[in-house]
């Protein structure tokens, strides 16, 4: 070797060292330990390579556990010996430069994938030595058979030097013969099973065929059978066993001895377990995993028509921040403390508690009285959590929201009831957290609809299934339409017609409306065009001017200002033909960045309406700043002038804000006209421009051209 003893090499071989030394005194080997040190070298590496590679290969992890079975390491204790090491030295000189957490996590993968290596080869080792057991199963009876019969020294000579056990018994079911490796597994004392009964071998763990299974041997039914059983040893611990039974007969064929085979599976059987515990447990907080959770969700999903069944789904509000603030290490121990809390909440029988994954917790319990019981066990959770956690010297407040579930068995499946739960959970963090909400099944088909309108929606785009329908603008003073505004509907096709209010939030949160509104604005422009093409020259009124809505999400958007540019150049339409409406919720405290694009379509002569004006803060000292030309005043402030008498604050109200927007220079549209004494008022109040359901309610685009021509024409 050139390598220096403190390089890389000198590491690797320094951790080779210590690996052999740990598992040679447990390896079935006649090599030397320095020999035996020198077939880890390459494994070793190969462990170097998985802890150190960019990607995550499980693979390398298991040809490292099938190569200790090809070098004889069968011995479970080996197994546990090399995790050992592994676990403690692996990182420590085959880890690098690289960062100490991520490695010692790469490491713990490293573990799983080389204990399911050497199980599976383990298991594949076992198979061939079972066949060659069956092979020995067949020479022992026909060797029994001959030595009945012929050579009762041949006969010896296979039964004492095999090395599995052998016991021979009459049909009556006592022993009669037993081989040394059968007394070994049993304590190493003959006479604890000569002479002894089979039937006197029963253990609590016995499947209920294995009985019969003998029984119809003994009368002459079956010739062998195969079973996995376990026997008590006379100090009280237990051996498991593959074990084999066949009936031998004499040379008339006539049943007259059993022949019993044992291979001693003991240590296999502890390790499964040890893996079946890693594979459905958390291995941060130990508690039981997804997988043993559904397990138990469906096995009290079937229980019967009487079983109930209440699940707690408990999600950490802010825990996210944890994180952020304090890091990973500092969220695993809080994680660890919360599940330590509630494994301590579900004692009762029927109650289990498990970690889904991140700070998702849930609690089940199942019995006849799952109504009340649930409720308390939430209660229970909430009343853990109330304590500070200390964490790093700080004491750290815990919130949580929790989704209940409860119901009779057999009604929903495993799936079904956490999405329930997992929805009732996010209804309770929306309500401030810190709070247990039971599950609402009409709330629970509002947010899958939502979900399904949501992820419907691009491609609804795509489909071409919205459409716009316009509700017109009525000047007050003459009654002419002088526009319109563009009101965007969604046929969608199990649905039917869905509104605004529906599906624009679900726009905005996706993201989707800025090409939504794009759509509606080049729509409403191409319309506009229509209507002008069709207006009678010299008509009073002009053309009709088009109201399309802009979302926050739009006006942030950098291409705001060159689209509608391009739209209005491309159907050759003037400025003035567009009014675009900003929620007054949307300028609040705007700055200048916000407003600059607003500005130069202004200047442009693109008209800009405040809508729902006096459902913000209503500064109105803010409007000298804002670059709109039109107010449009929120209906909450005329629905007391539906009808004579008007109510006189509402009317000294609105008679107030058309005084300073007329002051201003600013024209005011008045929304939700439902009676003529709205109307009427409004009118004597100053207002310009008025729209709602008693001029005409939101229609195709030849309603609107229909009664402006009506108007033109009068």
């Amino acid at each position: 070797m050139s390598a220096e003893p403190d390089g890389p090499e000198g590491r690797l071989r320094r951790f080779a060292t210590i690996w052999s030394r740990a598992i040679f005194p447990v390896t079935a080997t006649s090599l030397t330990r320095p020999e035996f040190e020198l077939q880890l070298v390459p494994l070793a590496r190969r462990l170097r390579d998985a802890l150190q590679e960019r990607v995550f290969d499980a693979a390398q992890g298991k040809a490292v556990g099938a190569a200790l079975i090809d070098t004889h390491c069968t011995d479970p204790e080996a197994l546990s010996r090399t995790l050992d090491c592994v676990e403690a030295y692996l990182v420590l000189y085959c880890g690098g430069e690289g960062p100490r957490e991520e490695l010692r996590a790469r490491s713990a993968r490293i573990q799983h994938a080389l204990a399911a290596g050497f199980a599976q080869a383990l298991r594949e080792r076992t198979r061939t030595e079972q066949e060659a057991i069956s092979r020995a199963a067949l020479s022992a009876r026909s060797a029994v058979a001959e030595a009945l019969h012929a050579s009762e020294a041949r006969f010896r000579a296979v039964f004492h030097g095999a090395a599995i056990g052998i016991g021979i018994a009459d049909l009556d079911g006592t022993i009669l013969e037993v081989n040394d490796a059968l007394v070994r597994m049993f304590g190493g004392l003959e006479s604890n099973l000569r002479g002894r009964n089979a039937a006197e071998w029963t253990h609590p763990d016995d499947s209920p065929h294995v009985w019969k299974l003998y029984e119809e041997l003994v009368r002459g039914e079956r010739e062998h059978y195969r079973v996995e059983k376990a026997f008590y040893r006379p100090d009280g611990t237990v051996l498991w066993t593959n074990l084999t039974v066949s009936l031998l007969r004499d040379a008339d064929g006539l049943p007259q001895y059993q022949l019993a085979l044992m291979e001693d599976t003991t240590e296999r059987r502890l390790l499964n377990l040890r893996l079946r515990y890693e594979a459905t447990h958390d291995a941060l907080t130990g508690l039981p995993n997804r997988t043993l959770f559904f397990e138990r969700l469906e096995k009290a999903l079937a229980a019967g028509e009487n079983a109930r069944f209440g699940l707690c789904y408990l999600d950490l509000d802010g825990f996210k921040t944890v994180n952020d603030s304090l890091g990973h290490a500092a969220g695993d121990r809080l994680l660890v403390e919360v599940a330590d809390r509630l494994q301590s909440c579900a004692t009762a029988p029927g109650e289990m508690v498990a970690r889904l994954g991140g700070d998702e917790f849930v609690a089940l319990t199942t019995g006849p009285d799952t109504e009340t019981e649930v409720d308390e066990l939430a209660g229970r959770i909430m009343n853990a959590l109330a304590a500070p956690i200390r964490v790093e010297g700080r004491e750290l407040t815990v919130r949580g929201s929790i989704g209940i579930v409860e119901g009779p068995a057999g009604e929903r499946g495993a799936a079904d009831v956490l999405r329930s739960a997992d929805i009732t959970m996010y209804r309770a963090k929306s309500a401030g957290g810190n709070r247990y909400e039971l599950a609402d099944p009409e709330a629970d088909a509002r947010a899958i609809t939502r979900h399904g309108l949501t992820t419907a929606l691009p491609a609804a785009l795509e489909r071409g299934e919205f459409f716009i329908e316009y509700q017109p603008l009525v000047h007050l003073g003459d009654g002419s339409v002088r526009g319109a505004e563009a009101l965007v509907r969604w046929l969608h096709p199990q649905h039917g017609v869905i509104g605004p209010d529906r599906f624009i939030p679900l726009a905005e949160h996706t993201g989707l409306i800025v090409p939504l509104g794009r759509w509606v604005l080049e729509e409403s422009m191409r319309q506009a065009r229509l209507w002008e093409a069709r207006t009678p020259v010299g008509a009073a009124a002009g053309p009709l001017r088009v109201n399309v809505n802009l979302s926050p999400m739009q006006l942030t958007h950098p291409g705001l200002v060159s689209d509608t540019v391009d739209i209005l150049e491309r159907e050759g339409l003037e400025p003035g033909s567009l009014c675009l409406e900003v929620t007054e919720s949307a300028l609040i405290g705007a700055d200048d960045d916000l407003l600059k694009p607003l500005r130069r379509l202004a200047e442009m002569g693109v008209d800009i309406a405040l809508d729902d004006f006096g459902t913000g803060y209503s500064n109105l000292a803010n409007l000298r700043r804002l670059p709109v030309s039109v107010l449009k005043l929120d209906r909450s402030f005329t629905q007391g002038m539906q009808h004579f008498p008007a109510d006189p604050v509402d009317l000294k109200i609105v008679e107030g804000i058309v005084s300073l927007a007329h002051s201003l220079d600013l024209a005011v549209t008045v929304e939700g006209v439902e009676t003529g004494a709205q109307a009427d008022q409004l009118r004597e109040l100053g207002c310009d421009t008025a729209q709602g359901w008693y001029y005409a309610r939101p229609g195709p685009p030849d309603q609107l051209h229909d009664l402006a021509l009506a108007d033109a024409i009068s």
